[in-house]
């Protein structure tokens, strides 16, 4: 088991390093009914890694690979085409996210936020304000409608199934999963709860630093995460 959460902490950075989402919660902790709307939206970024997690879990169920001794050969396909779609996450981070995590920095409606993440629903875009719902439905969004996460949280699903864990580990290895994938986003709201108006110069701070650092850290993260997939699918597919 400790094994198996050695090797998900990649995948779980993967999510933790998410410039768009933290900059969307810095956006939304800095406008009206900030300690509603910062609930809301860790309330609906939790439910989507939850959501796509237990998905993923379900569908390599139905799947049957605990059934086999060696996994079937279609999870190597999946690790291949994972694998290949974080390569070229990594490039895209790299060669334009300079640009979006700026436009992200200085957001400061819904209409900002949006017009930086095109892969947010349209309806946002005559949000003058946010709600709580509509927070919540931000924070789910930009989990689940980034292929980036999306990929992550399968990686997760198929390497805990790969496992052979029993049915309490794997409940376990899931929820320390999610954990790490929300407490990016906990700690701000946290901090605009106990604080208020007083954490504005900390979110403030902490939009600057991922404007100016995360980009690379997150290329890189990404491109690694990759190179671990392809291998593996590599060495089944060459193997089986």
């Amino acid at each position: 088991m400790a094994d198996l959460v050695i090797s998900l902490l990649p995948v779980a950075l993967g999510i933790v390093m998410s410039p768009l989402a933290i900059m969307a919660l810095v956006a939304v902790l800095l406008s009206d009914r900030a300690r509603q709307n910062g609930v809301a939206y860790l309330l609906g970024w939790t439910v989507a890694i939850v959501v796509v997690l237990a998905v993923s879990l379900l569908l390599f169920a139905l799947g049957g690979i605990d059934d086999r001794g060696e996994p079937p050969a279609w999870t190597y396909g999946v690790r291949l085409l994972l694998g290949v779609l974080l390569a070229l996450a990594a490039v895209v981070v790299y060669r334009r996210g300079h640009a979006r995590v700026v436009a992200m920095a200085s957001a400061v409606t819904p209409s900002d936020v949006v017009e930086a993440a095109p892969q947010l629903p349209g309806w946002l875009h005559a949000v003058a304000s946010f709600t709580p719902a509509r927070s919540a439905a931000l924070g789910f969004g930009i989990f689940a409608l980034n292929p980036v996460d999306l990929s992550c949280a399968v990686i997760a699903g198929l390497d805990i199934h790969l496992a052979a864990v029993s049915g309490p580990a794997t409940t376990a290895v899931s929820i320390a999963f999610v954990a790490v994938g929300v407490a990016p986003i906990a700690i701000p709201v946290f901090l605009v709860l106990a604080q208020g108006e007083r954490a504005t110069p900390v979110l403030e701070r902490l939009r600057g630093w991922i404007a100016s650092h995360s980009t690379q850290l997150n290329a890189a993260l990404l491109l690694f995460i990759a190179i671990v997939q392809l291998q593996k699918a590599i060495s089944g597919l060459i193997g089986s």
